[in-house]
């Protein structure tokens, strides 16, 4: 098992900046790939990006890219999510989620490429 622990969401308003950080535990050698995704009110969970452990793989959702930074730290076992410029439809619960390889999993862009997941962490954007 995996454990995944989410901080870093709070209020600020458009254009700030925030960071998420996400502590893996437990077997994470088993895992290959994390990512982030977000669900707003009424919609479904969507990515926002993933990396690859080995730091040589992201994938960016269209909608950050530029603004939004994955990054990881091994030692720590750690994922970051620097997000920059943020407007108010960023706002959502953040989810930090774990997958394990599989051959049938690519880009690690959906839910059901990931096996674990955080709790998650609210992040609000005013206008």
């Amino acid at each position: 098992q995996v454990q995944l622990v989410e901080a870093g969401g709070g209020l600020v308003q458009a254009g700030g900046s925030l960071r998420l950080s996400c502590a893996a535990s437990g077997r994470t050698s088993s895992t290959y790939a994390m990512g982030w995704f977000r669900q707003a009110p009424g919609k479904e969970r969507e990515f926002v990006v993933s990396i690859v452990w080995s730091g040589d793989r992201t994938n960016y959702a269209d909608s950050v890219k530029g603004r939004f930074t994955i990054s990881t730290d091994n030692a720590k076992n750690t994922v970051y999510l620097q997000m920059n410029s943020l407007k108010p439809e960023d706002t959502a619960v953040y989810y930090c989620a774990a997958g394990t390889y599989r051959a049938s999993r690519s880009y690690y862009s959906s839910v059901w490429e990931y096996d674990y997941w955080g709790q998650g962490t609210q992040v609000t954007v005013s206008s």
